[in-house]
């Protein structure tokens, strides 16, 4: 079958807060993940509503499929490149900040 999919690549969340807003929705109908993320009250659930909403546009507009019937058939979140950045402490110190990103993917399916 037929699949449409939207990358959103180098987004200033982790990975693992992704990936649980994306367990909510994986194998849901479309129409029911977007509900569901309007209503979390996430960081990463704003990210994934416009992955959403491009791998739906990409179904429709590029592969001509029928947008009531898609499901969420694949989502996940993988680690981007993690941003070092320095912390100073006492006495002339430092401590490592890391600030970590993510590649977030959106997998459509035609049922």
């Amino acid at each position: 079958m037929q699949q449409a999919k939207a990358h959103a690549k180098m987004q200033r969340v982790t990975a693992r807060k992704a990936r649980l807003v994306l367990d909510q929705i994986r194998g849901l109908s479309v129409v029911e993940a977007e509900g569901i993320l309007k209503n979390v009250d996430k960081k990463s659930a704003l990210i994934i509503y416009k992955v959403l909403k491009s791998a739906k546009a990409n179904a429709e507009n590029n592969h001509n499929m029928n947008v009531d019937r898609l499901f969420v058939k694949e989502t996940y979140a993988t680690e981007g490149p993690t941003l070092k950045r320095i912390r100073p402490r006492a006495k002339g110190a430092a401590s490592p900040i890391n600030k970590r990103t993510s590649h977030i993917t959106v997998v459509l399916e035609e049922k």
